[in-house]
């Protein structure tokens, strides 16, 4: 453990090293939910707002996950720099064995999300209102394995590119489709009814179905929305399995290519 509190320590420097940074971005994104969000509120079809009442509770989940997605993924582009420019070599010098320091470099990539994302879930229960004590512990406990999946989705990504190019394009196409085929900025039975009516692809749809966005951002608006969103335990299942499957596929890269390399 001493050897993942070295790596936690040392992630976490890293992260607040552009902390304006990082407040420019929360800035943004709470500007998103509260330009954008309210605009989009006003333009909606009466018949969908009363589905989702109104767009700007519909959206603050949403904008949570997003943030806690985008703050989670930015373990993988320092790890890609490091192995470009042989950090690698000085992190295997430490005094740790390879599987400390995989399972470090993927739970500070989560505990880093989990820190960004905090002020913009304190705005969505602000917005919307609090959820009650196991409620608020179960969000934090999904929220948790999700940032821990994307972590490691992240870094699995970030050692199997050569180079800053190869990388930025891998995260560009797996933030588009994650981030468009789920239910963070539209309703899922809005997608689905699209995938019925032919005007959209059926496997987008069963993407969106299973996207772990989507399941997390649900849970979310079932606590705090409530109908016509529905708290489902196939939910949380499917986020255990992104993560699991990412967080011991990441570590198992992590520790054989940069052993390689």
């Amino acid at each position: 453990m001493k050897g993942v509190v070295y790596l936690l320590e040392h992630d976490f420097r890293n992260f607040f090293r552009y902390k304006w940074w990082l407040v420019g971005l929360i800035s943004m994104n709470l500007a998103d939910l509260f330009i954008m969000a309210i605009v989009y509120n006003r333009m909606l079809d009466p018949k969908l707002e009363n589905q989702i009442q109104g767009y700007f509770n519909f959206f603050a989940p949403g904008l949570a996950v997003t943030g806690l997605f985008a703050s989670a993924f930015m373990i993988g582009r320092e790890i890609n720099m490091e192995r470009r420019r042989e950090v690698h070599h000085y992190m295997l010098s430490l005094p740790m064995t390879r599987l400390e320091l995989a399972i470090g470099r993927v739970l500070s990539g989560g505990l880093r999300g989990m820190l960004y994302m905090s002020p913009l879930l304190l705005t969505c229960f602000i917005s919307l209102g609090f959820p009650n004590v196991w409620q608020f512990f179960l969000i934090l406990a999904v929220l948790f394995l999700l940032a821990v999946g994307i972590s490691g989705l992240s870094i699995a990504i970030a050692v199997s590119t050569s180079s800053l190019e190869k990388f930025i394009t891998a995260r560009g196409l797996v933030y588009y489709t994650l981030f468009f085929c789920s239910s963070v900025f539209y309703p899922l039975s809005l997608i689905q009814q699209l995938g019925r009516d032919g005007k959209f692809p059926m496997v987008l749809v069963t993407l969106a179905e299973v996207n772990p966005l989507s399941n997390a951002s649900d849970m979310i608006r079932s606590f705090l929305i409530g109908p016509p969103f529905e708290f489902s335990f196939m939910s949380l299942v499917s986020v255990l399995i992104f993560s699991a499957i990412f967080t011991l596929g990441a570590s198992f890269a992590y520790m054989k290519i940069i052993e390689r390399t």
